[in-house]
């Protein structure tokens, strides 16, 4: 393989793995807005194409070990295939956390949510934020927005305690409300937990950038 062909390779599975991050915002977005908007026919398209976020994370995952096997790439070169794979994994599991939202909202039906969603969508902002960002990290170390993103999920992890202890309250003054609060915290467990990959990718970031792992959790 010429190494024209080899960089432009390269380049297109950068541009693949920015598209996938793209993918996987937008299911966000949407999952969220389908909870608020109580759009059940929304939430059904989330789940319905969460496959197309599964399988382009397959056919990402294949070219970079299809070009590790061929071209034994060095240094530099493999530690950013090594780190589209890794962040790849955690796209695909973070357009699971938006499939879930969608799921549970079905599960709620016509019914409205417990409480007025106003941390929620909150948390969704800012999860699809951290995502954007840390990604971009990956073509243009940026420190201070690496940072960022961390200090971010700390403003994450504060929200979902707060909304947990409301709705366990809500669920302590009343039975009856358990279910429809249960609906609630999963939601926002999910949320927390894609804050906690897009810090994992803006770890990563920072490794394929220096080759030294910086923990923020």
């Amino acid at each position: 393989m010429a190494r024209t062909e080899y960089t432009q390779q390269l380049q297109q599975i950068q541009d693949d793995l920015l598209l996938l991050g793209s993918m996987v915002e937008k299911a966000i977005v949407r999952a969220v807005d389908a909870l608020k908007d109580r759009d059940l026919d929304g939430s059904q398209a989330v789940i319905d194409e969460d496959d197309q976020i599964d399988d382009f994370q397959v056919e990402l995952e294949e070219k970079c070990v299809d070009l590790i096997a061929l071209q034994a790439p060095m240094a530099s070169d493999l530690r950013r295939l090594i780190t589209v794979i890794q962040v790849a994994s955690e796209l695909e599991r973070v357009g699971d956390y938006a499939e879930g939202i969608a799921k549970i909202s079905l599960r709620m039906g016509d019914e409205p949510p417990l409480k007025p969603l106003i941390d929620i969508p909150r948390m969704a902002e800012l999860g699809a934020t951290m995502l954007r960002e840390s990604l971009g990290t990956l073509t243009d170390l940026n420190m201070e927005v690496a940072t960022r993103v961390a200090e971010t999920d700390d403003v994450v992890d504060s929200l979902y305690e707060r909304i947990f202890r409301e709705l366990f309250a809500y669920m302590t003054e009343d039975p009856s409300n358990i279910q429809r609060a249960t609906y609630l915290i999963w939601i926002a467990h999910l949320l927390e937990r894609i804050a906690d990959r897009s810090t994992n990718i803006a770890e990563r970031a920072i490794y394929l950038q220096t080759g030294k792992m910086q923990h923020f959790q």
